[in-house]
Protein backbone atom coordinates (compact mmCIF):
# COMPACT_ATOMS: atom_id res chain seq x y z
CA UNK A 1 0.00 0.00 0.00
CA UNK A 2 2.69 2.00 1.00
CA UNK A 3 4.82 1.73 -2.81
CA UNK A 4 1.00 2.89 -4.44
CA UNK A 5 0.72 6.70 -2.50
CA UNK A 6 4.90 6.68 -3.44
CA UNK A 7 3.67 6.30 -6.86
CA UNK A 8 0.82 8.40 -6.55
CA UNK A 9 3.12 11.06 -5.53
CA UNK A 10 6.04 10.94 -7.34
CA UNK A 11 3.74 10.53 -10.99
CA UNK A 12 1.93 13.66 -9.96
CA UNK A 13 4.60 15.81 -8.72
CA UNK A 14 6.54 15.28 -11.83
CA UNK A 15 3.74 15.99 -13.73
CA UNK A 16 2.50 19.20 -11.57
CA UNK A 17 6.08 20.46 -9.66
CA UNK A 18 4.45 23.97 -8.33
CA UNK A 19 1.25 21.84 -6.59
CA UNK A 20 0.59 22.50 -3.12
CA UNK A 21 0.46 19.76 -0.57
CA UNK A 22 -3.34 20.86 0.18
CA UNK A 23 -3.64 20.84 -3.76
CA UNK A 24 -1.85 17.63 -4.18
CA UNK A 25 -3.71 16.14 -1.74
CA UNK A 26 -7.36 16.66 -3.30
CA UNK A 27 -5.76 15.44 -6.48
CA UNK A 28 -4.61 12.20 -4.96
CA UNK A 29 -7.88 11.71 -2.62
CA UNK A 30 -5.73 11.41 0.58
CA UNK A 31 -5.70 13.53 3.45
CA UNK A 32 -3.49 16.71 4.47
CA UNK A 33 -1.38 14.52 6.90
CA UNK A 34 -0.82 11.66 4.86
CA UNK A 35 -0.22 13.74 1.79
CA UNK A 36 2.54 15.89 4.05
CA UNK A 37 3.81 12.20 5.22
CA UNK A 38 4.22 10.75 2.11
CA UNK A 39 6.45 13.72 0.33
CA UNK A 40 8.45 14.00 3.52
CA UNK A 41 9.41 10.26 3.64
CA UNK A 42 10.55 10.94 -0.17
CA UNK A 43 12.02 14.36 0.54
CA UNK A 44 14.14 12.17 3.34
CA UNK A 45 14.90 9.43 1.15
CA UNK A 46 16.44 11.87 -1.56
CA UNK A 47 13.74 11.30 -4.15
CA UNK A 48 12.55 14.92 -4.37
CA UNK A 49 14.36 18.10 -3.65
CA UNK A 50 12.47 21.26 -2.80
CA UNK A 51 12.84 24.49 -4.82
CA UNK A 52 11.88 27.97 -3.48
CA UNK A 53 11.57 30.57 -6.29
CA UNK A 54 13.22 33.83 -4.58
CA UNK A 55 11.63 36.04 -7.34
CA UNK A 56 8.14 34.82 -7.00
CA UNK A 57 5.45 37.04 -5.65
CA UNK A 58 4.07 34.66 -2.82
CA UNK A 59 7.18 33.08 -1.22
CA UNK A 60 5.82 30.10 0.20
CA UNK A 61 5.71 28.50 -3.28
CA UNK A 62 7.65 25.70 -3.67
CA UNK A 63 8.14 23.38 -6.49
CA UNK A 64 9.04 19.58 -5.47
CA UNK A 65 11.36 18.25 -8.33
CA UNK A 66 12.16 14.51 -8.75
CA UNK A 67 15.83 13.80 -8.18
CA UNK A 68 17.73 11.20 -10.68
CA UNK A 69 17.25 8.85 -8.13
CA UNK A 70 13.70 9.53 -7.60
CA UNK A 71 12.94 9.12 -11.42
CA UNK A 72 14.82 5.98 -10.68
CA UNK A 73 12.24 4.81 -7.91
CA UNK A 74 9.11 5.94 -10.08
CA UNK A 75 10.38 4.00 -12.71
CA UNK A 76 10.68 0.72 -10.70
CA UNK A 77 7.31 1.34 -8.87
CA UNK A 78 5.59 1.68 -12.37
CA UNK A 79 7.09 -1.28 -13.19
CA UNK A 80 6.16 -3.41 -10.54
CA UNK A 81 2.61 -1.79 -10.67
CA UNK A 82 2.10 -2.60 -14.12
CA UNK A 83 3.13 -6.60 -13.32
CA UNK A 84 0.83 -6.80 -10.64
CA UNK A 85 -1.89 -5.28 -12.42
CA UNK A 86 -1.29 -7.74 -15.57
CA UNK A 87 -1.13 -10.51 -12.98
CA UNK A 88 -5.02 -9.53 -11.72
CA UNK A 89 -5.95 -8.62 -15.02
CA UNK A 90 -5.63 -12.62 -16.47
CA UNK A 91 -7.05 -13.59 -13.13
CA UNK A 92 -10.20 -11.53 -14.02
CA UNK A 93 -10.06 -12.62 -17.36
CA UNK A 94 -10.05 -16.26 -16.00
CA UNK A 95 -12.83 -15.78 -13.92
CA UNK A 96 -14.69 -13.90 -16.51
CA UNK A 97 -14.04 -16.67 -19.15
CA UNK A 98 -15.11 -19.00 -16.33
CA UNK A 99 -18.97 -17.15 -15.64
CA UNK A 100 -19.40 -17.14 -19.19
CA UNK A 101 -19.39 -21.00 -18.98
CA UNK A 102 -21.08 -21.64 -16.51
CA UNK A 103 -23.49 -19.43 -17.72
CA UNK A 104 -23.93 -21.07 -20.87
CA UNK A 105 -23.99 -24.44 -19.21
CA UNK A 106 -27.07 -23.10 -16.94
CA UNK A 107 -28.97 -21.64 -19.86
CA UNK A 108 -29.08 -24.99 -21.35
CA UNK A 109 -30.90 -26.22 -18.62
CA UNK A 110 -33.73 -23.49 -18.87
CA UNK A 111 -34.45 -20.54 -17.85
CA UNK A 112 -34.88 -21.08 -14.25
CA UNK A 113 -31.64 -22.09 -13.99
CA UNK A 114 -29.97 -19.42 -16.42
CA UNK A 115 -29.85 -16.13 -15.36
CA UNK A 116 -29.54 -12.67 -17.26
CA UNK A 117 -26.59 -10.28 -17.41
Amino acid sequence: MAEDYTLKVLRLLQENPHLSQREASDVLGLSLGKTNYVINALIEKGMIKIKNFKNNKNKSTYAYLLTPQGVEEKARLTMHFFEVKKLEYEELKGEVEKLAKEKAENSKHGPEFGFKV
